[in-house]
């Protein structure tokens, strides 16, 4: 099955109750009110119990549980991730990082006559550091600006996008400001001046429904860590199986080629699929980890997910601009995600006001930020509302 978006169990209008239904799976609010899902998903007990299932097998059958259990599994982790954006299972390859992703994409463009690579100055700097840590081979790189700090016009990319590029690389939620890129209209632009087209779907990847077949990025990375409620340690990269068949990675992995077991230290044929990108044996307790909030995501429905956390973010908007609260958001709803930026003069120690309550959220620079997901409520965003007025006024 290619799907990006299980149907959810329950009609549009239960989908306020989703926290009712699924908040006791998440241990953390027995003593928190937790919005910090954009920087780390909570920890819920089917993720626990994958872990531990992983662990006693481990204790109870050492390696043997590689051969009969874990590789199978492993299988059904990568086809998992690639139904939350509509790719097929052969279209991705675990990865224990985004860097680690990054640095397979780069090493395989090689670049020569296309030194170029477009990115902007809203997107999370892994994506510019890579490349700038090529500058002494000759990679270029340019930083789109944004001209409001929220967005990034489609008019600048394209002024920035020329026979040169060999390569875009952005997000498709700014980590900056919660705002939505026009994925699609990207690609085609990429694609139009001969360069590929990398999406990096971390912030944006359960929280928003994705189809690879409507966007045609020629790669797009993302992970358990945040908004599919699988924690660190493991990542994925999607290849478009037509666009990246010429590109072979720089460094061969034993998972990577077509016979692992083959042990051959005179020959290794790639995989024809996207796995030739796996650098080395994935993080297996990891990868389950990730399963357990895979199929709550899945359950739910990335699509009932999105009305849902957008509800919460809309209030959570009103509610701050009536305490006269300035949130750094698109102006437009369609492009804000349930990630809400406030300009504020002391993030840092708002963060650290809101933890006395046991209100947890994170700061950028100059904001705090905020980031609810479909286990929170109503009830939360008026507890942090408060809080933060509170400080205000102790300040």
């Amino acid at each position: 099955m290619r799907s990006n978006d299980k149907a959810a169990p329950e009609a549009s209008a239960t989908r306020a109750d989703l926290a009712t239904r699924y908040r006791e799976e998440f241990p953390i609010f027995r003593d928190a009110v937790y919005l910090n899902s954009n920087s780390l998903g909570a920890l819920g007990r089917r993720s626990l119990e994958a872990r531990r299932r992983f662990e006693r097998e481990w204790i109870e059958r050492g390696a043997s549980a590689w051969y009969d259990t874990w590789l199978e599994r492993l299988d059904g982790v990568r086809a998992a991730f690639g139904r939350t954006i509509g790719a097929g299972p052969g279209e991705i390859a675990l990865i224990p990082s985004i860097s680690a992703g990054l640095t397979a994409v780069a090493d395989a463009l090689g670049f020569g006559e296309r030194p170029r690579v477009v990115t902007s100055e809203l997107d999370f700097p892994t994506l510019v550091y890579q490349f700038l840590g090529r500058r002494d081979r000759g990679v270029e790189v340019e930083v789109v600006e944004s001209p409001d700090g929220i967005e990034v016009p489609l008019e600048s990319w394209e002024e920035a996008i020329d026979d040169r590029t060999a390569l875009v690389a952005t997000s498709h939620v700014f980590f900056s400001t919660g705002a939505i890129q026009d994925a699609a209209a990207l690609a085609r632009m990429a694609h139009r001046a001969g360069a590929r087209f990398l999406l990096d779907a971390y912030q944006s990847n359960g929280q928003l429904p994705i189809d690879v077949s409507e966007i045609q990025p020629d790669f797009l990375l993302s992970g358990g860590l945040k908004w599919l409620l699988g924690g660190p340690g493991i990542a994925y990269l999607y290849a478009h199986p037509g666009r990246t068949d010429g590109l072979r990675p720089g460094a061969l992995s034993w998972f990577g080629v077509e016979d692992p077991f083959a042990f051959d230290p005179r020959g290794a044929e790639p995989r024809d699929d996207a796995r030739r990108f796996e650098l080395g044996t994935p993080a297996a307790g990891a990868a389950f980890t990730a399963a357990g909030g895979l199929e709550v995501v899945e359950e739910i429905g990335i699509g009932a997910i999105r009305e849902r956390n957008a509800a919460l973010a809309e209030d959570l908007l009103e509610r701050l601009r009536a305490e006269g609260f300035e949130p750094r958001v698109a102006p437009d709803p369609e492009r804000r995600s349930a990630i809400v930026l406030i300009d504020h003069p002391s993030p840092a120690r708002a963060v650290e006001w809101l933890a006395g309550a046991d209100i947890i959220v994170d700061h950028r620079p100059g904001r705090v930020r905020v980031s609810p997901h479909f286990y929170n409520t109503v009830e939360d965003n008026v507890r942090l509302v408060e809080r933060l007025r509170a400080f205000r006024e102790a300040s």
